[in-house]
């Protein structure tokens, strides 16, 4: 049977900007994204620690320090609003063990203070 495991993580990054009209997606620095293990493209949740909002969308890679909500996730991520980007993976527990996600901690300009797998 295939589960659902979290297997990269960017924890309590800040959003920098909000562009409404622009085609949706989430923009996020590269390096943070790289450090997590996440792909530009990959389908991810977003959870607002400021304001409780949930949202799935998919990855643009950015530059340094970006977390830009696009299209209707502007309506939802604010500048300053506080987000965790989550993303999951199937795995088949009867060929292979569950994933240590990467959990990679940010500061309040999105730099990466530490990375870490889930649990440790």
């Amino acid at each position: 049977m295939l589960r659902s495991f979290m297997t990269g993580k960017i924890h309590r990054a800040t959003v920098t900007e909000a562009a409404l009209h622009y085609e949706g997606s989430l923009t996020v620095d590269a390096a943070l994204m790289d450090a997590a293990g996440l792909l530009e493209g990959e389908r991810v949740d977003v959870v607002s620690v400021t304001t409780g909002a949930r949202l799935s969308t998919y990855l643009i890679a950015g530059g340094e320090g970006v977390i830009c909500a696009n299209g209707a996730a502007a309506h939802l991520l604010h500048p300053g609003d506080m987000v965790i980007i989550m993303a999951y993976g199937l795995v088949d527990l009867d060929r292979e063990d569950p994933p240590a996600g990467r959990v990679v901690l940010v500061d309040e300009r999105n730099r990466m203070i530490s990375l870490a797998a889930q649990g440790s």
